[in-house]
């Protein structure tokens, strides 16, 4: 069993927690009402539809228990105060040389969404961003093995 802490923020918190209801409320019993409509149509052998009621079924019972792993470990934490430094829950606007200004928000890895613009503290260009200042570059190896800089413009 993973004890290791994950770190959320309050909305990210809030979004799990949302989550795991709509899924025990309402996705698990619309799941058990399709298996007993299958079941009811007969042989369970050859019947596509009971087959794809126990698929969901066990996607929506392997979520339920990740979710419940996750929020038991959560830690929320706080977005900071100053923006001075960047942190977990900062947001912060950087620039590549040549390259237009792009805004992210440091989070932990349980919210990371990297196409909204939601980057783990874990990921390479997160954790290089993680104590810089406005006017520091941060810098990071992207897996192909290039080198990427990008100057901190803003952190809010």
């Amino acid at each position: 069993m993973n004890h290791e802490k994950v770190y959320l923020t309050q909305e990210g918190y809030d979004k799990l927690a949302a989550e795991l209801r709509e899924l025990i409320e309402v996705r698990r019993p619309q799941v058990a009402e399709m298996i007993r409509d299958a079941k009811e149509d007969g042989d369970l052998r050859e019947n596509a539809a009971y087959d794809e009621a126990k698929d969901q079924q066990a996607f929506v019972e392997g979520r339920i228990l990740h979710l419940e792993d996750v929020l038991r470990r959560a830690e929320v934490f706080e977005s900071p105060n100053g923006n001075d430094i960047v942190a977990l829950g900062s947001t912060v606007v950087v620039q590549e040389e040549g390259g237009e200004p792009e805004t992210f928000r440091v989070v932990g890895s349980a919210e990371a969404d990297p196409l909204k613009g939601l980057i783990s503290n874990e990921s390479p260009l997160g954790g290089s961003l993680i104590g810089k200042s406005v006017g520091d570059t941060a810098t990071y190896e992207t897996p192909s093995g290039n080198t990427i800089s990008f100057k901190i413009l803003e952190i809010s």
